[in-house]
């Protein structure tokens, strides 16, 4: 199957699940994970008129990004993975959403370098829902305090929470914790669920779903 057929082909499950959710069609976002593939696997996506992408490393998105951006400049792009805070002048100039803010030192980083900068990105709040010792991400029961702090305290826009539940286990009570803590912390968007969950992450009410294997094929 060609990229283009397997891109469409997540895109009337996402719809079919919208529906199912009572949720407008088009509302649930897709973020392409493009992480290890190079330009030349991506740009097929592009033309299929896929936007947003997202990428877990910056050193590895700045090799690729800038000239795709060049080249479509109303690509939006996605940081879904860990940020260390000596990357955060480099996420901030390449990336239009953080999606991994998950200590007070990244949070302060990040704030000082979009001042320095003079840019606004859109930020995500990463919460362990698991408690996974392996794993990034905020407690959930220090969630609604973390959003708080960032948004008083450093005048940060955050607008989501974002998840990867645990590998084993089954997804569903993870995404309802995400939404539950949403709603505690007063924010809109739910990035949740990748190529083997999404849509039962549109079922809780996922605004966004990061699918990568199912659009590129395996890395």
């Amino acid at each position: 199957m060609e990229l283009q057929e397997r891109l469409n082909e997540v895109r009337s499950h996402i719809a079919a699940a919208e529906r199912q959710a009572g949720k407008a069609t088009g509302s649930v976002q897709l973020v392409a994970v493009s992480k290890t593939f190079d330009a030349d696997q991506i740009r097929p996506a592009i033309s299929a008129g896929q936007r947003v992408f997202g990428e877990n490393r910056v050193q590895e998105s700045q090799g690729k990004w800038p000239e795709l951006k060049a080249e479509t400049p109303d690509i939006e792009l996605h940081l879904i993975g860990p940020l260390q805070s000596n990357k955060a002048a480099e996420a901030v100039a390449l990336f239009d959403v953080i999606e991994t803010i998950d200590r007070e030192k990244i949070a302060r980083t990040i704030a000082d370098e979009m001042k320095r900068q003079g840019k606004t990105l859109r930020l995500y709040v990463q919460v362990n829902t698991g408690l996974e010792p392996q794993k990034a991400g905020i407690a959930p029961d220090d969630t609604a305090d973390f959003v708080d702090f960032c948004r008083k305290e450093l005048g940060l826009s955050v607008e989501g929470l974002m998840c990867i539940p645990p590998a084993d286990e089954n997804p569903g009570p993870h995404f309802a914790l995400l939404a539950k803590l949403a709603k505690q912390a007063g924010v809109e968007k739910l990035s949740m669920g990748m190529s083997s969950d999404y849509e039962t992450a549109v079922a809780f009410g996922a605004t966004s779903v990061r699918v990568g294997s199912a659009i590129f094929g395996a890395r």
